[in-house]
Order: structure tokens, then sequence, then C-alpha cells
């Protein structure tokens, strides 16, 4: 099967699996990585302001083109606006600082990170740095689909994209099923589910990675994107980096997709915030001031965050 861009709801055009940087806090190791990822066949970049390394995005990004890689154009950057910078005057400050550390002219796709603070006003600070050419698509992460209707009511644009933990553990068929009808693409972040639950040894899926003479890791690519889910995934191995990228030369039948779908729990493998108390002790950790970015060995607050977006 040939790999074949997505068609976003405003007409661009999105690369089918990503690559992210979370929790790649030493500036160097992920200058390296995205070079590699970009050398190994990545288009799509996935940062964001809560990560601490755009700059170190921007960077590799700058070498990639240097070096005649591939052309700006080539490349799809997203990046994310987080909960403290979450409303209509510190959505445009908190863009074009992302904006100057990655050393962009504009970004691709830019997502409210969190369903928090004042994001409709945010929105409309986004809809003009869309509406403005600064960013190619506007979307949401981690929106689960009660405040995505609510949203989607008030709002003059619709997002692009929604970006939600998805993995053969926790589908979210619910949430896919309802994105599709809103034509609003839906990306994955820990799509491996973080290697939990043993895995990659799970024997439904080892069957199926013998048959077609691929990883474990393969079979749950390829059955994300048979589901028209863009998954975002990260290693810094070289060797993990191609083999999860080839993903596009083999089909899962139907039925061996009914068997994926018996491993599904129905539950996040983050720490869930459906509790008033879960949800204020994220807030007053992700209200912390954050580091020094320049310090590569001190973690960012949000570093340690459950249900910040993650590829794996």
């Amino acid at each position: 099967m040939e790999r074949k861009d997505i068609v976003l709801n405003n007409g661009t055009t999105m690369p089918p699996i990503g690559y992210g940087v979370f929790r790649m806090t030493n500036p160097e190791e992920c200058e390296n990585a995205v070079v590699q990822a970009v050398k190994k066949g990545y288009r799509l970049i996935d940062t964001a302001a809560a990560y601490e390394n755009e700059t170190a995005v921007g960077k590799a990004i700058k070498r990639v083109l240097t070096e005649g890689i591939v052309k700006r154009e080539d490349l799809f950057v997203t990046t994310k606006l987080w909960i403290t910078d979450t409303s209509y005057e510190k959505a445009k400050e908190g863009f074009k600082r992302s904006l100057e550390r990655l050393g962009l002219d504009y970004v691709d796709l830019y997502l409210i990170h969190q369903p928090y603070n004042d994001y409709y006003g945010a929105w409309r600070a986004l809809e003009e740095l869309y509406e403005n050419g600064k960013v190619k698509s506007i979307g949401v992460d981690n929106f689960t689909q009660d405040r995505m209707a609510d949203f989607l009511f008030f709002n003059k644009i619709k997002p692009a994209v929604n970006m939600i933990e998805c993995n053969v553990y926790f589908q979210r068929e619910d949430e896919c099923r309802y994105l599709k009808e809103q034509n609003i693409l839906m990306q994955a972040w820990s799509p491996l589910a973080a290697g939990k639950e043993d895995l990659f040894n799970n024997e439904i899926l080892c069957e199926m990675a013998r048959k077609h003479h691929k990883s474990v890791a393969q079979i749950v690519l390829r059955w994300l994107v048979q589901r028209g889910i863009v998954p975002v995934v990260k290693s810094a191995n070289p060797i993990r980096m191609r083999e999860n990228l080839d993903i596009f030369d083999f089909v899962l039948s139907e039925e061996e997709m009914k068997q994926i779908v018996s491993l599904d729990t129905g539950h996040t493998y983050a720490t869930a915030r459906n509790t008033g108390k879960a949800v204020t002790e994220f807030l007053e950790k992700a209200n912390q001031k954050p580091v020094n970015p320049h310090k590569s060995k001190e973690k960012h607050p949000v570093g340690e965050l459950p249900g910040v977006s993650r590829g794996v």
C-alpha cells in the first residue's frame, strides 16, 4: 500500500505518521534524533512549548534544510500551546515565542495542548494566526468528545486535528467515530502504550507479526493507520525509527482488525483526570514556574505530568 498524505478538513495535507520528541530534554540528543528521523524518512515532526525542546527541533530543521535533505515545504511541523498561555492575548505571545525558538516563518499545525484555562479565547487567537498565514492548520489536543461538541458549537473555524491517547489497550472507538463524523483528523499519542501490559509479547499481536514478517510495533501502527488515525512515535534508535515507518507494504485483514479489538481495556495508561481533585492537582503542577530550558539535566514540571501528549 502506497504511503499517502492525509487531506485535512481545510485542504492542507499531513503525513500519515509522525515523529515526536516528548521527554527529549537533552538539547543535543533531541537535535540529533530529529535529524536522524528526517533522514530516515519522517516528515511530520511533533513538539510542544511544554517539552522545552523547540529550540533543539528548530536547530535540527535548520540542519536538514541547509544540507539539502528536504525543503521546508516537505516538512510538517507541529507545536502546542501550553495551559499557562491558553488565553487570547497569551496565546499570541506563546506562539511568537514558539516560532522564534523553532526559527521558522510558520508552523504547519498549532494545537491547544490541554482543554483547560481560557481555550475559547486562545482559539480566537489561533483563528487569527491561521487567517494571517502564520499557521497552516489549527487544532486541539486531549479534548474528549463532550468538550469537542461544545467547542464546535461555539466556534467559527473547526479544528483540523484532535490528538488523543490511543493504542490497542485504549482504542477510543467512540471518539474516533465522532471525530470522523465531524471531519476532524484523529492523531494518536502513546500509540504503543509505552510498552505497558507486556505489549510486545502479546500473543495475538506476536502471531500477526510472525504472519506478516513484521514487528509487534509495526502491527500496532498499521492497525492505527488502517483506522484513519495518524500515530506519533518516538525512538532515538535509528533502526526502530526506520522500522516504525515500514508499515505501508502490508494490510491487516478484517479478521485481524477484529482480533485487535478484543484487546481493548477501555481505560487510559496515563493518570486519569476525571475528578475535581485530579484536575486541580494537574493544574497546580502545570502552573509551576518552568525551569531553565538550557539546563538539560533539570526537568520541567510538566515533563512528569500525566496526559501530556506523547509518542512512544
